[in-house]
């Protein structure tokens, strides 16, 4: 939960809420606050399907539809997360190169790519998830630059619990998009197959030999597991848009159209140290999505075709899966 809930703010969604912080201030900030529940909840119910039935989504979807909305279901998951992994990844490139200007493009997106696939396919499951766990830290990195701007908090706060619209045609497609990359079905998929990953691991079994009982205990886990997420990605969401409001929208810059953008952006008005947190919250958010990106697809398409899937299993074992998730990032 925690995982889904901080792999929500990849590059892609930190330069949407960026855009929206640039062209509106704080006049959409209650965004924030009214998407948690929704993100939330349907974190949640994604969660439940996998502790209770012990499959992944696309497996329950297979179960229960027709084989059509399993496709269609699976292909449209392919398509939006293949084009975002590039998406990322050309972020993770652009933004190393405001740090390091002398590397090539190219050459950090390759090594970006081959870095992910790496992680995915040699480091053990348990290791793995520890890992995307602590990587859910540079999330603060969005908190500390909102600090170290000068932001009326009071204003902030009002136009956070009472929403206001002015049905104008951008503001309108700005709340899809920040409900589009909020509520992303990526994370519906890796949801359910990670919480069927921690039941095996904890039931010290190798098969998925399902149902097994679930207690009270494992959901009340589950539900401050996937709340503390939800809650983490959406102050990260909070915090982005106010420093892009009271730094880009104030100074008239309300146009960006990526997150290396809004990094750019930020550097003569809100200063280096504000820069450098941006910077950085970009590349972590960009490790931490990209796997999860990749993995959802290979889940997906996986539980299609009735294939053995799962992190837990070493790339002999289960070589389509990984097969997959490399396909993705290639």
């Amino acid at each position: 939960g925690l995982t889904t809930g901080a792999a929500d703010d990849d590059p892609s969604g930190i330069a949407t809420y960026s855009q929206v912080g640039a062209s509106s201030g704080f006049g959409l900030i209650w965004l924030s606050l009214f998407s948690l529940p929704l993100v939330a909840i349907i974190n949640e119910m994604c969660a439940r399907i996998g502790l209770v039935t012990g499959i992944g989504l696309a497996s329950n979807i297979k179960k229960y539809f027709s084989k059509k909305a399993l496709y269609f279901c699976t292909f449209l998951l392919v398509f939006a997360n293949v084009f975002n992994i590039g998406a990322d990844l050309g972020a993770m490139g652009k933004v190393t190169q405001l740090i390091f200007p002398k590397v090539y493009f190219s050459s950090c997106v390759i090594f970006f790519a081959l870095l992910s696939l790496l992680f995915q396919v040699l480091i053990p499951y348990k290791k793995y998830s520890k890992y995307l766990k602590y990587l859910t830290l540079v999330l603060f990195t969005y908190a500390l630059s909102a600090f170290s701007v000068k932001i009326n908090w009071g204003d902030v706060i009002m136009h956070t619990v009472i929403p206001f619209i002015h049905f104008s045609k951008n503001e309108i497609i700005l709340i899809c998009a920040v409900l589009g990359t909020t509520i992303s079905p990526y994370l519906f998929f890796w949801q359910t197959s990670q919480e069927v990953e921690e039941k095996l691991d904890k039931s010290k079994i190798t098969d998925k030999s399902f149902p097994l009982k679930t207690n009270s205990e494992e959901i009340k886990n589950m539900h401050e597991d996937v709340w503390t997420g939800s809650i983490i990605s959406n102050l990260a969401m909070f915090f982005i848009i106010a420093v892009c409001g009271v730094t880009l929208y104030a100074n008239g810059i309300t146009n960006i159209n990526t997150a290396e953008q809004a990094a750019m952006a930020l550097r003569p008005f809100a200063g280096n140290f504000a820069y450098i947190l941006f910077t950085l919250g970009i590349l972590g958010t960009g490790l931490l999505a990209i796997p999860v990106l990749a993995g959802s697809v290979s889940y997906a398409i996986s539980e299609s075709f009735s294939w053995k899937e799962g992190l837990s299993y070493k790339f002999i074992e289960a070589r389509a899966f990984y097969l997959v998730i490399i396909a993705a990032m290639v």
